[in-house]
């Protein structure tokens, strides 16, 4: 199986303020750190070497994932400063993956795509890019595809927009040469700029792999506490992280608890999201909320309330 970049430089701007105490990537998803739990559907696929690109918070995703041994891969890191974007952070972590073609990951979706058979797709078509898609059924929420009877794309549009697309679910594979045009070390080089010139200058070779796949979404609060909840099925206990301390007094209902968490005697939460070292003072109630250790700036929605930052959840979900 072809190598996988994973892409985990993102600075999180839609999961603040979550994201300012860890990446995305290292969230906590029903008890495991996000990045683990794709390396392991890429395990699982017969993927044996990985790379991730880091950037923001890198420590938090690296002190979980470590040279990836334990999951049976060997993952490196591309480190990129500034931020290299969706088409720069590829680019420049092409040396280090050495092949012709990889497979891209987001690293803030979830998906059972058969990655197989997408490279199987792909070396059939000889195409540069070849994007793992569904049926864009909320095309209010997400921007779209648009692919011709071929499978080849034509060109993306917006959310809201009403025409009929595809939606990509965060898998894809991508040959090296689909990069030449991307200066290495160029800051924010999106694909959303390079792939519309291919396809202009090349037409085709940008293309699709359509599937049913499922397709989990972490890239807002509300989705990050809609698929927790959901993979963890019930289980209150992978919903709390390592060292967490709930008092038999207090009531927790769907929420998630990441480490060293205390709720004190009597508290409430529920559909809330607590980040690390927080203490849930005794007799309080919290919902929709997301809380973490005031130790500097607030982010935009949050307030002081002690020593915690307090944001609710719904104020972040919009999609932007």
């Amino acid at each position: 199986m072809i190598p996988a970049l994973v892409l985990t430089a993102g600075i999180g701007t839609r999961l603040r303020p979550l994201s300012l105490v860890r990446a995305k990537a290292a969230m906590p998803v029903a008890g495991e750190p996000l990045a683990r739990r794709i390396l392991r559907q890429l395990h699982a696929a017969g993927v044996r070497d990985v790379v991730l690109n880091l950037h923001h918070l890198p420590h938090t995703i690296t002190r979980d994932v470590g040279d990836g041994s334990d999951l049976g891969l060997r993952v490196r890191y591309s480190w990129e400063t500034p931020v290299l974007g969706s088409a720069g952070g590829p680019r420049q972590a092409l040396p280090l993956l050495g092949e012709a073609a990889c497979l891209i990951v987001n690293g803030d979706t979830l998906t059972d795509v058969d990655v197989g058979a997408l490279a199987a797709e792909h070396r059939r078509t000889r195409a540069l890019v070849t994007m793992a898609v569904v049926p864009n059924r909320e095309p209010e929420k997400y921007g779209g595809v648009l692919v011709d009877a071929d499978g080849a794309v034509t060109g993306f549009t917006r959310r809201g927009s009403s025409d009929r697309s595809h939606h990509f679910v965060g898998v894809q594979v991508a040959s090296a040469d689909a990069f030449a045009s991307v200066t290495p070390g160029e800051a924010a080089e999106s694909v959303a700029h390079l792939y519309p010139m291919l396809i202009r200058t090349q037409p085709g070779s940008v293309r699709t792999f359509v599937t049913d796949a499922a397709f989990l979404d972490i890239g807002t609060p509300e989705d990050y506490l809609q698929t927790s909840l959901r993979l963890a099925a019930g289980n209150g206990d992978a919903l709390r992280g390592a060292r967490t301390r709930v008092d038999a007094a207090a009531r927790v209902e769907d929420s998630v608890l990441w480490d060293d968490v205390e709720v004190g005697a009597g508290a409430s939460l529920r559909r809330s999201v607590v980040a690390d070292e927080v203490s849930i003072p005794a007799g309080t109630a919290w919902a929709g909320v997301m809380v973490r250790r005031a130790d500097g700036p607030l982010a935009p929605a949050e307030r002081r309330v002690g020593d915690l930052a307090v944001a609710p959840i719904h104020f972040f979900d919009n999609g932007s």
